[in-house]
């Protein structure tokens, strides 16, 4: 483990500390919280402040310029019909998996909590969730008042991330047909991306300070009582993680004739740096090149499927995680399921991974989820004790399914670098330059283009 690994475990050991001085210390968190309560609730809401603030301007530079590296392919539509459907089934895939986890474990049974009162039972609609996805306007601004009193009223204004997500693949695809005029604003595009990941790889770096007060914040919000209950809940997602990641996995691997010793081997790096960053977006530099690298996908589609998958291929955020925890939130709360609400769950996951947006934490996917199903909306707050534990897996998946899909569209197309998957990685993270090269196929091989990983996101620039 990088240092700055151990840099966030001892942020979660110092967090589990102060929190439980800070409750010590007496006070109510609501209305009266003592000085240390009010610095570490802080700590971590700036935190969670200055992602938020990221994602935005992330989602709509990532989308666009992976679409804009299609321009580079021959055969630009079949590789991402091809990209997308595979996303698609490993979703599916993870989905089904985490939903049958929780049935089987029902890790929030047996509570005994009340439904809250603002709860009003309502059933969640696929048609609404469908038609949230059409844009309001092109910057999928959302307005919400709220009347305090007769004379004052309160104005809320939030961007809705997947119909940012619409709107940048209608920008980006508008953009690839225009051709040569629009050459400006995907160089813009381009290069804002360049610009939005320095930008969040220093957010990372305050990651082991974001950690310190968001578990600090949940310890003595919640107790010990509460946050024990939740250790079945964290056990029962690491189980459906690592279902996906060591079984499903592999056996797609081996599906497409492809080593799963190989793969794994050389996805190393980015699943280390996703562990500890908890951001596929930050990871995705890494990412990108682990998949030329070692993996053998070529450049000009790995710019493409990995900027893409950074933002909507999200197997632990959007699938295993959101799954386990609304049948979690149900069960805790003591809420009948019906057929729809595993239908709707499944849906959700597979069309709405982008609400994640490759940041830190996956509150707007869960969020989502319960809303769309019409569950308890409290469930939120109380799986947020927690979300640091699991957001380091999470990713870990988040980016070895990114990577594990490039490989398999590459060999299934007969584009991947056969030689390079194949070499020995021998001791190093990323495989030389001159490794063998043989392809796959016969058929001629564009020379890679894109975005190189620059020497300070390779992951070797982590301490």
């Amino acid at each position: 483990m990088t240092s700055f690994g151990w840099q966030i475990l001892v942020a979660l050991i110092a967090g589990v500390l102060l929190g439980s001085l800070a409750a010590a210390m007496g006070g109510d968190p609501e209305e009266s919280p003592n000085w240390l309560m009010t610095t570490l609730d802080t700590i971590g809401t700036s935190y969670v402040t200055i992602l938020k603030a990221a994602v935005v301007p992330l989602v709509i530079t990532a989308v666009i310029s992976s679409i804009a590296n299609l321009r580079d392919v021959s055969n630009a539509a079949r590789l991402a019909w091809k990209t997308l459907m595979w996303f698609a089934i490993t979703s599916l895939i993870a989905v089904v998996i985490g939903m049958v986890l929780a049935v089987v474990v029902q890790p929030g049974v047996g509570t005994g909590q009340a439904q809250p009162e603002a709860y009003s039972g309502s059933e969640g609609s696929w048609l609404a969730f469908l038609k949230g996805l059409i844009p309001v306007n092109v910057l999928g601004l959302e307005t919400t008042s709220t009347v305090v009193d007769p004379e004052t009223v309160t104005t809320k204004v939030n961007f809705n991330i997947l119909q940012i997500l619409v709107v940048s693949l209608v920008l980006g695809i508008a953009a690839l047909k225009v051709g040569r005029a629009a050459e400006p604003f995907l160089t813009l595009m381009q290069s804002g991306l360049a610009i939005m990941q320095k930008v969040v790889w220093w957010i990372i770096r305050l990651a082991p300070l974001g950690t310190l007060g968001l578990i600090g914040t949940a310890v003595f919000q919640y107790g010990w009582t509460s946050m024990g209950s939740l250790v079945k809940f964290v056990l029962t997602v690491y189980a459906g993680l690592a279902l996906v990641a060591f079984v499903v996995y592999p056996v797609l691997l081996k599906l497409n004739g492809l080593s799963v010793k190989q793969f794994f081997a050389g996805v190393w790096p980015a699943m280390q740096l996703g562990f500890v960053s908890r951001s596929s977006l930050g990871t995705m530099p890494v990412t990108q090149r682990v998949s030329e690298s070692n993996l053998g996908v070529p450049g000009h589609y790995a710019s493409f499927a990995i900027p893409l998958g950074a933002t909507t291929k999200m197997d632990g955020c959007a699938a295993v995680y959101p799954a386990v925890a609304a049948i979690f939130v149900a069960q805790f709360y003591g809420v009948d399921l019906t057929p729809m609400h595993f239908v709707l769950i499944a849906l959700v996951a597979v069309l709405g991974s982008a609400a994640t947006a490759g940041t830190t934490g996956a509150t707007v996917m869960l969020t989502l989820t319960l809303s769309t199903l019409g569950l308890p909306l409290d469930g939120v707050g109380l799986l947020l004790a927690v979300d640091p534990i699991l957001d380091m897996g999470r990713t870990a998946l988040n980016v070895t399914g990114q990577a594990l899909v490039a490989a398999v569209v590459s060999t299934r197309e007969g584009i991947l670098d056969r030689g390079r998957y194949d070499a020995p990685l021998a001791g190093r993270p990323f495989k030389d330059d001159d490794a063998p090269s043989t392809p796959d196929a016969s058929l001629p091989v564009p020379a890679p283009v894109g975005v190189a990983a620059t020497a300070e996101t390779d992951g070797q620039r982590t301490e």
